[in-house]
């Protein structure tokens, strides 16, 4: 068996919900919160702050604290596409694991021209990024995904109207002969279309029920899984670390 932790971390800014957008930001709270759970594989999203104009400072300083901290795992990391467009949110993708990483890879997910205001000024969504590796459970290759999708919800339209980012990560899945796991924040206020969506093409969620964001009741944040697999048990654990909770699951090679 194997534990599975999905976390977007809001680069480490915890949840005050008198202060939503002011919470005390604290990496070695993540750390710990990770380490609390004990995973084996840890799939984060939100690692860093984006900053002005779009600039990506390297190397990666929480992901790199976070690292330091985590000997005992291999990890990689990446930024989306730079972009002077970037909004001041959280950015970028990793993936932690105590078995050996393996062909590592990124995919871009452009996003829609969609013309929204953001403090006064007009703007369009950045691109956003798909990271992937392989690596060993039990004896057995398992493939391992992480992503963080557009929030079209917050644009005040659905993914659904523009769906071309959830047809990308579906046809990565799609093409997937291994165990596979996909974790991330999809963003999707209404869940269930995405959950149909991708078990057409062989996947399950571990839970669409219990929300995973302190701002609103939304199952953001998901684990997928295919046949090669089969989970245990899950749970969202409370947590006020990041206004996203974790998402546990401990999982079962199948046959």
């Amino acid at each position: 068996m194997f534990r599975v932790l999905q976390f977007n971390m809001q680069f480490g800014m915890g949840w005050d919900a008198k202060a939503p957008d002011n919470g005390p930001v604290d990496v070695k709270a993540t750390i710990g919160e990770i380490r609390r759970h004990k995973p084996d594989i840890v799939l984060l999203q939100e690692v860093e702050h984006a900053q002005f104009g779009g600039v990506q400072v390297q190397p990666a300083p929480n992901y790199t604290q976070i690292k330091a901290a985590l000997p005992e795992f291999d990890s990689w990391f990446s930024y989306p596409k730079a972009d002077p467009r970037e909004l001041p949110f959280g950015i970028g993708l990793a993936i932690f694991s105590r078995t050996p990483l393996l062909e590592k890879l990124r995919i871009d997910v452009p996003s829609p021209a969609i013309e929204f205001v953001f403090r006064g000024r007009k703007t369009t969504p950045t691109d956003r990024v798909m990271i992937g590796a392989k690596t060993t459970v039990g004896g057995r290759e398992i493939q391992v995904y992480n992503v963080h999708l557009l929030a079209f919800f917050m644009l005040g339209i659905s993914s659904t109207m523009y769906p071309w980012q959830r047809d990308l990560v579906a046809d990565r899945l799609a093409a997937s002969d291994s165990p596979t796991i996909l974790g991330g924040d999809f963003n999707v206020s209404q869940g269930d279309p995405l959950v149909e969506q991708f078990a057409e093409h062989g996947y399950a969620a571990v839970q669409n029920k219990v929300a995973t964001w302190h701002r609103q009741p939304f199952v953001l944040d998901h684990i997928f899984f295919n046949s090669g697999l089969r989970c245990v048990r899950h749970h969202v654990e409370k947590s006020v670390v990041s206004d996203h909770l974790p998402l546990v699951a401990d999982f079962d090679l199948a046959g």
